[in-house]
């Protein structure tokens, strides 16, 4: 049996589309159908169900890919350790939200970037979490950084570290609202203080009212600017609170320059994901920057 079938019938199985198939295999869509009818011909039986969006694997589909997809994989590892022009440097594609980014995999990676021969260019993507997936589906990334699981078998995912919300100002607002310490009233008294935030939509805020207070800001955000280390410099000059991720605070924090406004018992937590096209860490530098990414992320929790 054609390995080249084969290897198109994986990434078909894994994609769920002929159409993105083709786009991560460098071929176009009829090729991509001729090689499964082909296949099928071959096997005398049905591998996919076409619908409106996509193909469903049959039965003997997905019996087919449980059988031969790790063995591919295996083919690719030793192709990519193995036959590899060593004097070559291999490219990382890395995406995620940019402050994450640049404050915590970047830095963890950089070390991955020497002449020790087994390091790698490193080239990186900002985006929102339905963007970075995209990107990672559509061969544009090797890894990405999400703050949403992604779903089907194109793509997997490990969980990568829980970022805690902190509710934060500068301490002059924190000392006009110091008197509504009882529950009932400290929501109230947040509602006086300007609103700072990345979108109109208020999601920080949104989802740590939401998570700690039961309810929804009433403020609307009094400053919008689509990056949180300008939320958090916009907080220090006191322009009002904002719901910042405490990483990102905890300099500004021990500094004194801005104060909790309120500490729930339970803070609001989200969680990252480190996210990879599935069959793909069977390629080295994909597998080490993955592993030095999860032994970084330990130590960030």
């Amino acid at each position: 049996m054609d390995l080249a079938l084969l290897r198109t019938f994986v990434t078909v199985h894994r994609a769920g589309s002929f159409t993105r198939a083709a786009a991560l295999l460098g071929l176009s869509q009829p090729a991509v159908t001729s090689q499964i009818r082909t296949l099928e011909r071959q096997l005398g039986r049905p591998l996919f169900l076409r619908q409106a969006r996509g193909v469903t694997p049959t039965t003997i589909g997905d019996e087919l890919a449980h059988k031969t997809a790790p063995h591919l994989d295996a083919l690719v590892e030793i192709t990519e350790a193995g036959l590899d022009d060593e004097s070559s440097l291999r490219t990382l594609h890395l995406a995620g939200p940019p402050e994450f980014v640049a404050e915590r995999a970047l830095p963890a990676l950089t070390g991955l970037t020497g002449d020790d021969g087994q390091g790698f260019a490193l080239r990186t993507s900002f985006g929102t979490a339905e963007q970075t997936l995209d990107g990672l589906s559509a061969g544009h990334h090797d890894l990405a950084i999400s703050t949403a699981r992604p779903r089907g078998g194109l793509l997997t995912a490990a969980p990568l570290c829980d970022e805690e919300h902190v509710l934060v100002a500068a301490p002059r607002w924190a000392e006009q609202i110091a008197p509504a310490t009882p529950r009932r009233t400290v929501v109230p008294a947040l509602e006086t203080v300007p609103v700072i935030e990345v979108h109109e939509s208020l999601p920080f805020a949104s989802r740590y009212w939401g998570s700690v207070f039961d309810a929804r800001p009433a403020a609307c955000g009094t400053v919008i600017v689509p990056d949180l280390r300008a939320v958090l410099a916009c907080v220090v000059a006191g322009a009002g609170l904002a719901v910042l991720p405490r990483y990102l605070c905890a300099a500004a924090l021990g500094r004194g320059e801005i104060v909790p406004l309120h500490e729930p018992p339970v803070p609001p937590l989200r969680t990252y994901f480190l996210a990879v096209r599935t069959g793909t860490l069977a390629m080295p530098h994909i597998a080490r920057a993955h592993e030095w990414l999860l032994r970084a992320a330990a130590a960030w929790c």
